[in-house]
């Protein structure tokens, strides 16, 4: 057997086990139990809040305690736009059942705006925060900031999980946790179109107020 197709056949099934891992990944997550513990190891008044109002197929109140002891710059983000009032009225725009609620983007995903077809793909006024990767795992109830390829574009968009996803452990920058109201977030409108994104209207946070 040649050099080249021995190099072939072992390019061959690198591609195909590393397939396999993908699929099996997938397969983990959406069948882990979707069950949600707040970490006890975290002081709620220790640390600051921000309280989602929550309209559409979802109606109540989500309190989120932010986690500055890990990603600082992220959450005194989250804590300016909150507070400016920037989050207030933009959709949900990619929900995906047994996996996560995505949020945040003040540029394009506000339910009155003039684009709300293109939510999810703006940001802030405001400049791409460097990654701020820790260990925290991503478990149920767990909030990470949203990104592009880059590892250093994370800007205003966000993400609740509903289910564990340990693929994104250390590769997506965790800000916080839901404290009060995950019943709140499993009820969000859950996206039909391709990788979950919303067809037709979408639930919104009507309001994120900082907990003072």
């Amino acid at each position: 057997m040649s050099d080249k197709s021995t190099k072939d056949i072992r390019t061959f099934w690198v591609a195909f086990l590393a397939g396999v891992a993908v699929v099996v990944g997938f397969a983990v997550y959406t069948l882990w139990p979707q069950t949600y513990e707040p970490n006890a190891a975290v002081a709620q008044d220790s640390f600051p809040q921000v309280e989602l109002t929550i309209a559409g197929e979802a109606n109540g109140k989500v309190l989120i305690t932010l986690r500055p002891d890990l990603a600082p710059k992220h959450v005194e983000r989250i804590l300016k736009l909150a507070r400016d009032g920037k989050y207030d009225g933009i959709m949900f725009h990619r929900v995906i059942d047994g996996f996560m609620a995505q949020t945040g983007d003040v540029q394009y995903g506000r339910v009155d705006g003039q684009n709300p077809e293109r939510a999810g793909m703006g940001g802030s006024d405001l400049p791409d925060i460097p990654a701020e990767f820790t260990d925290e795992p991503y478990v149920a109830g767990v909030v990470g900031m949203a990104r592009s390829q880059s590892p250093n574009s994370a800007n205003s968009q966000f993400f609740i999980m509903f289910a564990p996803g340990p693929f994104l452990d250390g590769k997506y920058t965790v800000v916080g946790q839901v404290a009060e109201g995950f019943d709140v977030v499993q009820a969000i409108k859950k996206g039909e179109g391709p990788n979950g994104q919303m067809i037709g209207d979408a639930d919104v946070m009507e309001s994120m107020r900082v907990v003072e």
